[in-house]
């Protein structure tokens, strides 16, 4: 107990003095640059409105609210918004996940059939030709079992339907699996049934993977998901508006919509409301800026927050270390969303290199980041000791948004030298 107290010390101690070597302060004029741009995205009507929250040496160098929540209701937006994290819901539920490995309750190395049986009976779905030469998927055995560090670094071979492939597209659509009312018990007993789209371990595939790690964190802990969340993470981090279903017309206020001609996240959202039942752990969580903003200081805090250690220095270390790199076997195509120069760990993207692009894409080694479908996204970067977070309810806008918000937030920083 001693060694692992002294471990923590002496890593906090590293990462002081690395935050201290290089802890520039952002540009006014670079920072200012951030705010012409989200002014101009809501004058020309690509979104209804943003948060944008900029936090150094764990206080606030640039907090802005541009646009309106809703353009329905016309209501201003605001710091206490809640928005729909929906993939941005990934790193809290391993964060969790990581929690009880390092309590030793879980083991990266557990098959997931230790929690759900039905994992037992996996088969990975191979496109192959009938005998008239019609496209069918061929079901083999896994050559090993799925195991928890599988779900946690998304190489489970568990998919989302638009990302396996027509054939396995067609066996989760024809699956069922979003029929009727479900929780994460019948979730995850659905889609273990459903055929793997690669072997495990070999390909970093997005998907339903943090879904399940949700039923594994209820059945070793006895709680419902929301529970575990809330008594270990949400209430101890304050971070009071984080949850899965709303509960108070106030709530119903705060929320932030997409715009009406943003279908594809109308459509998700519509589909993540229907469902209040299911507590997705992949998917499932709204929030606020100000309430992830003390997820990821505690992230940048190397797992301690307000004097509590929420991971120990070996879990942490674990969870943001590159887990698919060289030698990890895992290979990469083009649905790789950490993106050029990152690898990824136990819930998090990590970069590990300046990448192949000319010039590199802007930040740092080290760095922690992910993102969302619903345009959320935030990055954790030690060496300038510095969080940023952008809360947003935009498909049709995120992809051309995010890397450009990223670049200026590194462009604000690069100008102050």
């Amino acid at each position: 107990m001693m060694l692992a107290v002294a471990s923590i010390v002496i890593w906090t101690k590293a990462v002081e003095q690395a935050r201290a070597a290089d802890a520039r302060a952002a540009s006014p004029d670079g920072l200012e640059r951030i705010t012409e741009f989200f002014n101009n995205e809501v004058a020309t009507g690509k979104l209804p409105g943003a948060v944008v929250l900029i936090q150094q040496h764990g206080k606030p160098v640039y907090l802005k609210c541009f646009g309106v929540r809703d353009v329905a209701r016309n209501v201003a937006m605001s710091p206490d918004t809640i928005f729909a994290l929906h993939s941005m819901t990934k790193p809290i539920t391993s964060v969790a996940a990581m929690m009880l490995i390092d309590a030793g309750k879980l083991a990266l190395a557990d098959p997931v059939s230790k929690f759900i049986p039905d994992f037992a009976d996996a088969e990975v779905g191979v496109s192959s030709l009938a005998s008239d030469g019609t496209p069918v998927l061929k079901l083999v055995p896994v050559d090993r079992p799925v195991t928890i560090a599988d779900l946690l670094r998304h190489t489970s071979g568990i998919t989302y339907d638009y990302i396996g492939g027509k054939l396995i597209d067609k066996a989760y659509v024809d699956s069922g699996l979003f029929d009727g009312k479900y929780d994460n018990k019948i979730f995850a007993e659905r889609i273990a049934k459903l055929p793997l789209a690669r072997q495990p371990g070999t390909l970093w595939r997005y998907g339903h993977s943090t879904d399940v790690v949700g039923r594994v964190i209820e059945i070793v802990s006895g709680q419902t998901l929301y529970q575990f969340e809330k008594q270990h993470i949400f209430d101890s981090l304050g971070m009071t508006s984080t949850k899965f279903v709303l509960e108070s017309a106030d709530e119903h206020a705060r929320m932030a919509e997409p715009l009406p001609s943003d279908a594809i996240l109308k459509l998700a959202e519509a589909e993540r409301r229907a469902h209040p039942e299911w507590e997705s752990g992949g998917g499932g969580l709204v929030s606020t800026p100000a309430d992830y903003a003390r997820f990821s200081q505690m992230i940048l805090n190397g797992g301690e927050f307000g004097g509590k250690r929420y991971l120990g220095a070996q879990a942490f270390k674990d969870m943001t270390t590159d887990q698919i790199g060289p030698g990890s076997g895992v290979g990469r195509d083009y649905y790789y969303f950490p993106g050029d120069g990152f690898g990824y760990g136990y819930g998090f993207a990590v970069r590990v290199e300046p990448g192949n692009a000319k010039p590199p894409p802007p930040g740092s080694i080290g760095e922690l980041k992910w993102d969302s479908g619903s345009g959320t996204y935030f990055g954790v970067d030690p060496k300038l000791d510095m969080i940023y977070i952008l809360m947003e309810q935009t498909q049709n806008e995120r992809g051309r948004i995010t890397p450009a918000f990223r670049k200026l937030v590194y462009d604000a920083f690069d100008a102050a030298n």
